[in-house]
Parts: C-alpha cells; structure tokens; sequence
C-alpha cells in the first residue's frame, strides 16, 4: 500500500482528536455558508442597481470561480503556518464579505459606476475562500501520517462540509438574510458569522496550533473587524438613507425592498414619483397622460370585463372603473407590496381603486397566472409592465407571453400594451410591436407625449385587422386624450417611421439586449 506522509507542516501544533475535526468541519461549514452569501449579495445588488443580466452574472460567476483557483495557489507558502493563515483568511473575508454590499452600494450612488466595486470584491471573496481547501486540508493532517486512502477521506469529509455549508448559504439569503435584514445589513450580518467562526477556531480548536503572540494578535484582530461591522450595522440605515437620496431629484418619503425589487416614492410639492428599482413608473403631474392613452383605447368596445396585468399602482384600474360598462376587473401583480402601497399612499391619486367591490386581485406572476387560468375570456386587457431592461421583465414581453394574453382575449376584445418610447428606445419599441404581432395578433402602434417621460408608444393589438385607435362614446371624461389627439397618435415623423423587428422571445429576449444599448438619439 503507497503511504503518504504529509509534510513538517505546523509541526509544532498536535494532531487534531476526532472530536475537533468534527467541529473545525462545523466552522469550515459556517465560513462556506457565508461565502456563498456574500457573492449572492454581490449578484443581487448587481441586478438592483444596474439590472445585471446573463452577462454580468455570467462573469460574476466565473470570475469568483476563477479566483477561487488563484486562491488556492496563492496559499501554498502559508501552508507551513495554516493555522495563522486560515484564521486570517477567515478574518479578511469576514470584513471584506460584511462591507463589500455597502461599498457596492455608495459607490454606485456617489460615483455612478459600481463595475469595479463588484470586479474587486468577487476576486477578493474568490481568492480568499479558495485558500481556505487548502489549509484546512493541512491542518485535518497535521501529526498524522495517512495513507492515499486517508487522505481521500479527509478530503471527501472536507468537500461535503463545504458544499452542505454552501447548500445553507443559498437558502439563507433569498429565504432569510435578504427579506428580514436586506442587502447591506445582511451582508454584515454574515460578516459577524465569519469572525464568530474565526474567533472559536483560534480561541478553542487551533489553539495548540498558534503561538500566544499569535493567537492574542488575532484576537485584537477579530475585535477590531467584528467593531467595524457593529458600527456599520448599527449605521447601516443612515447609510443607504444618505446613499439613496443621491439617486432621486426629489425627497425620498418611502423606500421599501421587497421581495421582489426596490420601491421608492418621492414627493415635492404637488409632485408624487414612483420608482421601481431605480426606473420612474409616473409622476402625478402627468400620470394622466400614460394612463388615459394606455386605458380608453382598450375601452372602445365598451368591455364587461377587463384584464389588467402588472399596473399594481391601481392607476390603471382607477380609469377603467370609470367606464360605465365595466363589471369586472381582474388585476393580475406580482409584488404584494405595490398593492399595499397603492391601498395606502396612493389612494389620494388612484380613488382607492383596487378595493372597489368590481376589481379582483390576484397575486402571482402574470405568466404563470395566463398558463394556469381557464376562466371565462375578457372583453379587454390592459398590459402595463415595467420596460424589459431585465431577463426576468424580458419574458413579459415575449411572444409566448404575447401568445398567452391572446388566448384569453375575447374574439372581438381589444388589448393594449405599454411598449417604452418610440424616440428614445426605438428599438425596443418596434420590437414589442413586432412581438405583438407574432403572437397572431394585428396591431396599430401609437405615441403620445409625457413629459416626465418625453414620447411614449403603445400597442393596440386585437384578432384579425389592424384596429383603428378610437374613444368610446360612453367614455368617461378625460383630461388629456380626446379623439383629434388619439387619431394623431397612430402617426409617426419621417425620423422615427415604423419597422419590422425580429421578434423577442423566451429563447431570444432580444428586447432586454435592445434596452441595455441606451437610448439612441
């Protein structure tokens, strides 16, 4: 049998009893969880602050992969003294994982660019939790000598710590962390758990393994990052408070993150702005506008029932219930928080309009709701999506989706979509037209202007021809679409005439690739 003697390696330190390992394995556990974590903080604030797509995860993920070996590497001449080194290791992570969303953060809203924030802390993250195989694996050796048979124990045992650690770490965050603590405290909060986890290695389970000098040198060490990220805890919310404001021209008076985004309201004067993850969904000055174009066109055939998907703002909803036709409404959000917000804050401009007793919310993802549902069709649907800058908003507005909506529209009902701006966005706008139309619907596309947004498009769409942009007699008034300015709508300037696009769909969301170029004056 080929025996494997492992080298003089902390050879003053004992070999470490059965009951030891077992609890070093618990902590390398501990510090895998927290690992994980902090590149889950890094890939959701990524999406949160810029909408971080396939690319950017792409190289998130395979940068912290790669760093991982660097790490490894670049541990080979501490391995003499693993103990020292794991505990700093375990110290630098816990500090750089805990401040590394704050730092995310603040760069973004101070500078405008976060891109080398988030190069800089997932090689860092990467570097240091790939030394850690390393040295643990001499330490879980130390003062024996084991046999290749052994030594793949030691290694299975490792691996299977590390991977269960990070099992836990990917639950944590999205289950725990993130909802109860959001980005910034959550990543400090793992922090505390790194140093906690170094701080029981070097006072109890090395501590044959490290000098007095040492192992009091690391102490005042863990003390000082474990008082960093307690003050950064305990400051956090003045932090992001500061750091938000930047963002927005106008007094924050609500931000919330929920689940599924960041939701932020400001008001100055008799100026009310929301805000979804950083993109302005309407300002009450000119929320008019959008909502009259978006409505009353659906509402031409005087409908019974009305589909609404997104829209939780319950501005939609608000003019759709002014039709005396209008029986039912079904509006179909996402995010139970912009439904709280829009029973609360938002009544004064939406009349309390998603507790009427005609109007039935529904909770759920829209295209999860559209494949599940086979209720009676609708007479009209209003599709009020935020843009498609994201791969999870990109499916909204995909053919299948499109597909969909066409299949619960009555055969003589009408839809209309929010389709982003003709002059800013053209592609992104033509391409939804385009969509639209491949999902065996014809279409006639339309603008307006909002001046909080500059020109805005819309699709009107139904069954067989293209239909003619027109307003029912029985409208209710309005304050800024009549039927000279709607007949204009469907007529565009020589700069920005209308145009096949290849559709956007599932497999290809063509449309976020569009909105990611910016806007092309």
């Amino acid at each position: 049998m080929t025996t494997v003697t492992t080298p003089d390696l902390d050879s003053s330190g004992p070999a470490l009893g059965r009951r030891t390992r077992v609890l070093l394995l618990a902590a390398v556990a501990a510090c895998a969880a927290c690992g994980l974590v902090y590149e889950l903080a890094l890939l959701t604030l990524s999406v949160s602050l810029t909408g971080g797509g396939i690319t950017e995860t792409s190289l998130i993920v395979a940068g912290f992969v790669a760093a991982l070996g660097v790490g490894a590497l670049a541990a080979k001449p501490l391995l003499p003294h693993a103990a020292a080194a794991f505990i700093g290791v375990e110290v630098a992570l816990g500090l750089i994982g805990g401040l590394s969303a704050t730092v995310l953060y603040v760069a973004f809203t101070f500078v405008g660019s976060s891109t080398w924030v988030l190069v800089v802390a997932t090689a860092a993250i990467g570097m240091l939790v790939g030394a850690e195989v390393p040295l643990l694996m001499t330490l879980l050796q130390t003062g024996r000598t084991a046999d290749a048979r052994d030594t793949g124990k030691v290694l299975a045992n490792l691996n299977a710590a590390d991977y269960a650690g990070a099992l836990i770490g990917g639950l944590a965050w999205p289950l725990l962390l993130l909802p109860a603590a959001g980005m910034i405290r959550g990543a400090a909060l793992t922090g505390m758990v790194n140093l906690a986890a170094a701080a029981i290695a070097a006072l109890f389970l090395l501590r044959g393994h490290l000098r007095p000098a040492t192992r009091a040198l690391s102490l005042v060490v863990l003390l000082l990052a474990a008082t960093v990220l307690a003050i950064l805890l305990m400051r956090s919310s003045d932090i992001e408070t500061t750091s938000r404001q930047r963002l927005y021209p106008d007094p924050v008076v609500y931000a919330e993150r929920s689940q599924y985004q960041e939701i932020v309201l400001t008001e100055r004067g008799d100026d009310m702005r929301l805000y979804l993850d950083g993109d302005l969904q309407f300002s009450s000055r000119d929320e008019h506008r959008y909502t009259e174009s978006l409505v009353y066109p659906a509402l031409a055939r005087d409908p019974a029932r009305v589909l609404v998907l997104g829209g939780g703002d319950g501005l939609a909803a608000s003019e759709i219930l002014r039709h005396p036709h209008v029986q039912e409404v079904v509006q179909v959000e996402l995010d139970p928080t912009v439904l709280d917000l829009a029973n609360t804050r938002l009544v004064a401009l939406n009349g309390g309009a998603l507790q009427d007793d005609r109007v039935q919310v529904v909770v759920a993802d829209a295209f999860r709701w559209l494949r599940e549902y086979t209720g009676p069709g609708f007479d009209a649907i209003v599709v009020d999506m935020p843009d498609p800058d994201t791969p999870a908003l990109g499916r909204l507005y995909s053919t299948e989706f499109y597909g969909l909506t066409a299949a619960v529209l009555n055969p003589d009902g009408l839809m209309t979509v929010q389709s982003g701006s003709p002059f800013s966005t053209p592609d992104a706008y033509w391409r939804t037209v385009s969509t639209v139309g491949s999902a065996g619907l014809s279409t006639t596309p339309y603008h307006v202007h909002v001046p909080s947004f500059g020109d805005w498009g819309f699709t009107l769409a139904q069954a067989g021809a293209p239909p003619t942009p027109a307003l029912s007699v029985n409208a209710a008034p309005r304050k800024f679409l009549d039927p000279a300015t709607l007949a204009a709508a469907s007529t565009f300037p020589l700069d920005r005439q209308p145009r096949e696009m290849e559709p956007s769909t599932l497999d290809r969301p063509r449309i976020v690739d569009d909105l990611r170029r910016g806007y092309q004056f």
